[in-house]
């Protein structure tokens, strides 16, 4: 039915689609509808301060990729009370679709939105320029492959700026494109564009300092452009001829995405996702390959248990299964990321949801009750001293937060002291969990090495989390519940004469 909708879509906007698209749609729907399943997906995310012009970019975009039924685009012509702009159009109302966002020009939630050009299909998140919705950058960048950072020409690089380049490399994003947008403003001028291009590179040398990863390369191209006026969105300015490089669709269109998690030479992760046992003569493991190679015969091993067997058969999704017998009717030698397959294994062995298969002789993961991370705190309440819920993959268990190391100030980069974590705060904490896990470094693996916490009384998630480091911990304290924390300080109010340590004192 989506499909159907982007067919009826390119039927009802004012400018066409492209030859090949119209003779498709017309003559063969199947074969378009095919052809469009096919195409390659890159994700990415828009950021910048406000004003930078974020969601006129998207919204010309859309535009411009005839993503935009007619209605629509009349009723935007009509619209004045939001207007912000004296063309015919304002772009930014096609992405502002909260009243809130409309009446004071901003971005506050994170807009997903769709397109799809004829060498790919995009899925763009525009996300708040605002520090206080740092939160909302973080959830739209977690999936990311791309980022693009917004400059407006007039100003240069401001704090924002710095802010959200360390927020999306702290996120494993590896492919930044810094849009120098409102060219026109500033009469189209290659200096004003050369400084900030010179001044974004020796920005971005002193922040890979700051960040807590070892080994972490970064692809970083310049475009100028007027997302208002479409110079060098679609089709190359002549505004600009000093500039020779690939206009802003061009550059979506074949821009090598650095996605470590789909390199096939990585170490084959595979999270248990369920157990499939339709009768008694068929078991099979099934869920999504996080990353590299499995085929048949490959020794396995399964954490945390660390048995080991072989890979008897590995079964594609949508197969049939012989009822009577238990037998697939397919299978394949191979499977890779990022797909989803049932492992068939030779033997029976004790594996459930949550474990984590991997392959002899491959990099192990870490195994550990602890580890360090760099923590976003999401939630409204401060982090407090008890359990949460923490969700590594598919495994689900008990931890809690154990120190504080620092705290880091997204604007400076300078680590701060803090005994306290509050909305939108990152920091590097160290976690203590209540059994042993497997993980791996969120640089070397982003799906095996990202997590989230989860309160235990309300359900909300208040917390998502990149480990970045094997725990340094001392000898590990004992965790106290809530009421037994409130015990110790009703016992040293009412009875000092007990002699009663505080809990923190405790050892």
């Amino acid at each position: 039915m989506k499909e159907k909708s982007n067919v009826q879509n390119q039927k009802s906007i004012t400018r066409h689609p492209e030859p090949n698209t119209q003779n498709l749609i017309k003559n063969d729907i199947l074969e378009y509808l095919k052809q469009h399943e096919e195409k390659e997906l890159l994700r990415f995310i828009v950021c910048g301060s406000v004003d930078d012009g974020k969601s006129t970019l998207i919204g010309r975009l859309l535009y411009e990729t005839k993503m935009v039924f007619k209605d629509h685009l009349m009723a935007l012509k009509a619209e004045k009370k939001y207007k912000r702009t004296e063309d015919e159009i304002d772009f930014s109302l096609l992405v502002d679709g909260l009243q809130a966002e409309r009446e004071q020009g901003i971005t506050i939630d994170v807009a997903y939105r769709y397109f799809s050009s004829e060498k790919r299909k995009f899925i763009i998140a525009d996300t708040p320029g605002h520090e206080q919705y740092t939160r909302n950058m973080v959830t739209g960048a977690s999936t990311a492959d791309l980022a693009v950072i917004l400059i407006d020409a007039r100003n240069g690089l401001l704090t924002q700026t710095k802010r959200h380049s360390f927020l999306i490399c702290l996120l494993g994003i590896r492919n930044i494109l810094v849009a120098v947008n409102k060219m026109d403003l500033v009469d189209y001028s290659e200096d004003v564009f050369k400084k900030i291009v010179n001044d974004y590179k020796m920005m971005f040398k002193q922040l890979k300092f700051s960040l807590p990863y070892k080994h972490f390369e970064v692809n970083i191209d310049f475009i100028p452009i007027s997302a208002l006026k479409g110079d060098n969105i679609v089709e190359e300015s002549g505004n600009m001829p000093w500039y020779k490089g690939k206009v802003f669709l061009d550059y979506l269109n074949t821009v090598k995405v650095v996605n470590s998690a789909l390199r096939l030479d990585n170490d084959f992760r595979f999270p248990v996702q369920y157990i499939n046992r339709p009768n008694q003569e068929f078991r099979g493991y099934c869920g999504n390959i996080a990353s590299g190679v499995i085929k048949e015969n490959d020794t396995i091993v399964v954490f945390p248990s660390k048995m080991k067997t072989k890979i008897k058969s590995i079964i594609p999704p949508l197969n049939s299964v012989d009822g009577k017998k238990g037998k697939t009717l397919h299978s394949v030698k191979k499977a890779y990321a990022p797909m989803s397959v049932t492992l068939l294994l030779e033997k029976d062995i004790d594996v459930s949801r949550g474990d984590l298969i991997v392959v002899e002789g491959q990099k192990e993961p870490k195994f550990n009750d602890s580890f360090e991370a760099m923590l976003v705190w999401m939630d409204e309440e401060p982090l407090k001293n008890r359990e949460y819920i923490i969700k590594l993959y598919t495994k689900e268990t008990t931890a809690i937060v154990s120190r504080i190391l620092f705290k880091k100030d997204v604007n400076t980069w300078e680590k701060i002291e803090t005994k306290v974590l509050e909305l939108n705060d990152i920091a590097r904490v160290q976690i203590d969990l209540v059994e042993e896990v497997a993980f791996d470094l969120y640089e070397e693996n982003k799906l095996t090495g990202s997590f989230i916490l989860i309160d235990k009384l309300t359900n909300n998630t208040v917390a998502a989390g990149m480990i970045v480091g094997e725990s340094t911990k001392r000898k590990k304290k004992r965790i106290y519940t809530e009421s037994e924390i409130a015990l110790n300080k009703f016992i040293r109010e009412h009875y000092p004469e007990w002699g009663c340590k505080p809990i923190e004192e405790i050892e």
